[in-house]
């Protein structure tokens, strides 16, 4: 059965994405520590379409993503989940790389809850 081009990533897929990228010993500058998270997502672009994704990290100023197909860089809306509550976010997605099993990982800036 082939897979949907679309369909959510799960989390073998992205344990596998996680681990061809590895630790660096680099010292990245940033403002915020990050967490990893690994919860079920979906991004709604610009034009209104639906991208269901994984996130892939979260600090309070923005968020990692894992997701199949390569999403447009600007302001999108990431909708995640809790068993109680659902949480909407404006993000400004300012990158957004290919990586293995032709699936892409992205990140960006929170502008705001929805």
């Amino acid at each position: 059965m082939a897979v949907d081009p679309w369909s959510r990533p799960t989390l073998d897929d992205l344990r596998v994405v996680l681990e061809s990228i590895g630790k660096t010993d680099a010292v990245h500058d940033r403002a915020a520590e990050r967490l990893d998270l690994s919860v079920p997502a979906e991004v709604i672009t610009q034009r209104g379409s639906s991208v269901p994704a994984m996130t892939r990290e979260i600090s309070r100023f923005g968020i990692g993503l894992l997701h199949r197909g390569s999403l447009q860089l600007g302001e999108v809306t990431v909708k995640m989940a809790s068993d109680t509550r659902e949480y909407k976010y404006l993000v400004r997605l300012e990158w957004c790389e290919p990586c293995e099993n032709g699936m892409f990982i992205s990140g960006g800036q929170f502008l705001g809850k929805q």
